[in-house]
Formats: C-alpha cells, sequence, structure tokens
C-alpha cells in the first residue's frame, strides 16, 4: 500500500479544526488530534503555566518533535489517507508572529515533511473561546491566521478555504476536496 496522504487542517486558535477532526474520527477517519494542548497541560502539571509564552523555543521544540512523530506514524498507516490537526509549518508561524528565534532546523523541517493537501479554517467570531490552554484573544487570533497563511503561501502550498457552516457541512466540504491519488 502506497503511504497515506496527509491531509492538514489549520486555521487560527479557535476557527474549529479540533472539532473538525473529532467528527472525522468518529467517522471512521484516521486522524491525529493537535498535540499542543497535551504539551501544555503536561508542562501545567510540572509547574509551567504557560510554556509557549514562558519558554518559547523549548514548546516549539517539543512540538516539532512531536508532529514530526505524527508525520512518520501517517507514512506507516493502512490507510489511503490521514487528516490531521495543525502541521509542522505552523510551528515557524507562530514563532515569527511572536518575533522568536530558531534554529534553522525548524525551517528544515517546513521542507522535509510536506502535506498533501491543505484545508484552512478561517477565523469565525460566532465559535471563537479562549479557555486556560488558549491564551490569546481573537485580534491575536486574526494575526496569527494571518501569519499561517504567509507561511504556507511561501512554502507552496494551495490554501482551500472551508466555509463557516455547520460542524456536518464543513466536514462534508472536506471530504468532498480531499484528493485521493
Amino acid at each position: 500500500m502506497a503511504k497515506a496522504q496527509k491531509i492538514l487542517l489549520i486555521g487560527g486558535p479557535g476557527t474549529g479544526k479540533s472539532t473538525i477532526i473529532n467528527h472525522l474520527d468518529k467517522m471512521g477517519y484516521r486522524c491525529f488530534p493537535e498535540i499542543s494542548r497535551k504539551i501544555t497541560l503536561t508542562a501545567q502539571k510540572e509547574g509551567t503555566e504557560q510554556l509557549f509564552l514562558s519558554q518559547p523555543l523549548r514548546f516549539s521544540e517539543l512540538l516539532l518533535e512531536g508532529r514530526i512523530k505524527q508525520h512518520q506514524e501517517a507514512d506507516d498507516l493502512a490507510a489511503n489517507y490521514v487528516f490531521i490537526d495543525r502541521g509542522i509549518p505552523d510551528i515557524t508561524a507562530y514563532m515569527d508572529f511572536r518575533g522568536d528565534q530558531y534554529p534553522e532546523t525548524f525551517e528544515n523541517a517546513n521542507l522535509k515533511y510536506t502535506y498533501d493537501q491543505v484545508f484552512l479554517l478561517p477565523i469565525w467570531e460566532a465559535i471563537y473561546t479562549s479557555d486556560n490552554e488558549r491564551y490569546e484573544n481573537l485580534d491575536q487570533a486574526k494575526k496569527i491566521q494571518q501569519q499561517l497563511i504567509k507561511t504556507y503561501t511561501e512554502l507552496g502550498y494551495d490554501l482551500i478555504e472551508v466555509p463557516k457552516s455547520s460542524v456536518e457541512k464543513r466536514v462534508e466540504f472536506i471530504l468532498t476536496n480531499t484528493q485521493i491519488n
């Protein structure tokens, strides 16, 4: 069997990525969830309230490690395709948004570990919420969204914007527009 195609969902904070991934998973599709919440919760249990804010490079290194692992695991799946919540380039997009410096290994990973399709979920004020692991306000979320678009576009990805609609209709749009080679 050929390697599973990697279908990526990106977008600023609170755009519905995890909700869609959870819905696809319940439908029986192979999915990889966002891992930043797990990293944040682990750091909080160890006494660091917001690892991304206090140690952004360390947080990003852990993210890179986890997302590379997901990418490699996707290659080993016995599936035609896998849906992934956030990709490796999200890391440099966030760090660029904050103005943080990072080693060349991050940019190299953006080029080495690629995705077959990228679906962009737009900022949607009606569904945006912040919580214990999501520190950004809506204005920051909009700026992060622009940085994500810039980063992925500069890497040569064609972004497919998912319309604002019910979860079911958004999932239907993604499935209808997924290219299976």
